[in-house]
């Protein structure tokens, strides 16, 4: 009897050290994908000082069998801002996580900040790897003392220079109301950030302080490169729209300008930069722009589009295209008033495109150019005592005196250094005193001064172009 109890006794040691030793089942698919809580975390603290802020966030498995993740780090490893803690263990990366079945973890994310030297956008992702499928987790922090306005439609209200605003997605100006932007006003945008105008914009610019909109990237080397945010749109809805002293940098479309509502501009634009987008600088379509000592530069297809139609106005304006990211072979200025959808034309009225005193000048070999329907519509343009650059080539008839009047084909106006994107007039440019005086005297509360605030008509003629040169 005492002998069958210790075969017995033995029997149980030997199973349970076998079932002890039995490899622990884990889930092997490789599409066991891990569920996260948020798919961004977003640090919204300001950063006024040195700081930090924690979030956290969860990662569940929704299998019936746990989840070993073999490894998780950060995306930018060692010289990431951003730090994690995972089941008491803290640093940039662990291995062999396990999630049990139908359950989850925590993980802690810390961000350290110094706003005086740091990006304005701090970025970096926490990746997770199980069973040879990657995922993440993307991480944002804002490193400097700024305003931000996520996914945000605005009543009527000033925003002033106090502190800089960043536009994280999108920001909408509500129909009816008016978003007041004061001297010195500037606004970042994250990528794919975009501005809606359903109701009104005025930029009250100076020439001491612009209003500035632009790409939230920093770095010197991200002043010139196109596509960093969306652009401007001001819808269909939207009226009385202006901007005077504002600089709008480096987006995919600079302004887009929807179709004419009400009597007045839609937009009346003054003393304004308009530079390096990847597609357009000023679109505008059935609609009513004025422009007046403007400089629309090195935009990717068109530095101005007027499609569609319409009423527009361009004095004084500098429109060059000197683009050096992808092949152009489009012109600086192009106008239409039609389009084709579906195999059906649509044509409307152009009631007026001008162009008085304008440089409109590039790399290409013609740099102005134009495709109407002409049955039964008006096709009206004209471009006055304007340094354009045309090839005689292009089957342009510059003769026809409805449209061209005065107007400089083959002179380079010598601008003074388009590589460093200075667009006023060099000392020996054929553009000083070359503008006429009654084109500057049609606006003279607009043109009298160029967009430095010198005088025009303190010398014998004005000049073409947004600058004066001064001797």
């Amino acid at each position: 009897m005492k002998l069958k109890f210790n075969v017995f006794f033995i029997l149980i040691i030997v199973s349970f050290a076998i079932l002890s030793c039995t490899k622990e089942e884990y889930f092997q698919g490789e599409n066991a994908n891990l569920v996260f809580s948020e798919d961004t975390v977003l640090f919204d603290t300001v950063f006024t000082g040195i700081g930090s802020a924690t979030r956290v966030f969860t990662v569940s498995n929704p299998n019936d069998l746990p989840v070993k993740i073999t490894n998780i780090k950060l995306g930018k490893d060692d010289i990431s801002k951003y730090r994690f803690n995972i089941n008491g263990v803290s640093g940039n990366e662990v291995s062999d996580i396990v999630i049990p079945a139908n359950d989850s973890l925590f993980v802690f994310v810390e961000v350290n900040i110094d706003p005086s030297k740091d990006l304005l956008i701090e970025q970096d992702s926490i990746i997770f790897e199980a069973n040879n499928n990657s995922q993440d987790i993307d991480l944002v922090a804002f490193g400097q003392d700024v305003i931000l306005i996520k996914d945000s439609v605005l009543n009527s209200q000033t925003w002033t220079n106090a502190k800089p605003y960043l536009v994280y997605n999108l920001m909408a100006v509500d129909e009816n109301q008016i978003l007041t932007l004061e001297a010195g006003t500037h606004i970042y945008f994250h990528r794919g950030s975009s501005f809606i105008v359903l109701g009104t914009v005025i930029a009250n610019g100076n020439v001491y302080e612009n209003v500035i909109l632009e790409g939230d990237r920093l770095e010197h080397d991200y002043y010139d490169i196109p596509g960093q945010w969306d652009g401007v749109w001001i819808t269909k809805l939207s009226k009385d729209n202006v901007m005077n002293y504002t600089q709008i940098l480096n987006a995919n479309v600079g302004i887009a300008v929807d179709s004419i509502n009400g009597s007045n501009p839609m937009l009346t634009i003054s003393n304004s930069k308009i530079e390096h987008h990847s597609i357009y600088g000023i679109s505008a379509q059935m609609s009513n722009v004025l422009a007046t000592n403007c400089v629309i530069t090195n935009c990717g297809i068109y530095s101005v589009f007027l499609s569609r139609g319409g009423n527009y106005s361009f004095y004084h304006c500098t429109i060059a295209n000197w683009w050096n990211y992808t092949v152009r072979n489009t012109p600086a200025v192009y106008l239409n008033n039609y389009f084709v959808y579906e195999n059906n034309v649509y044509i409307y009225d152009m009631e007026s495109a001008y162009f008085g005193n304008c440089v409109i000048w590039g790399d290409q070999k013609t740099e102005f150019n134009f495709d109407f329907y002409t049955s039964g519509v008006s096709h009206n343009f004209k471009l006055e005592n304007c340094f354009v650059k045309i090839d005689t080539s292009a089957h342009i008839n510059t003769s026809i005196t409805e449209n061209f009047i005065d107007n400089n084909y083959k002179s380079d106006p010598v601008l003074k250094n388009v590589k460093a994107y200075d667009f006023s007039l060099s000392e020996i440019s054929p553009a000083i005193d070359n503008g006429k005086l009654s084109v500057t005297e049609l606006l003279p509360a607009l043109l009298n001064l160029d967009i430095n605030a010198l005088s025009r008509i303190s010398d014998s003629a004005p000049d073409v172009g947004a600058y004066e040169f001064i001797k």
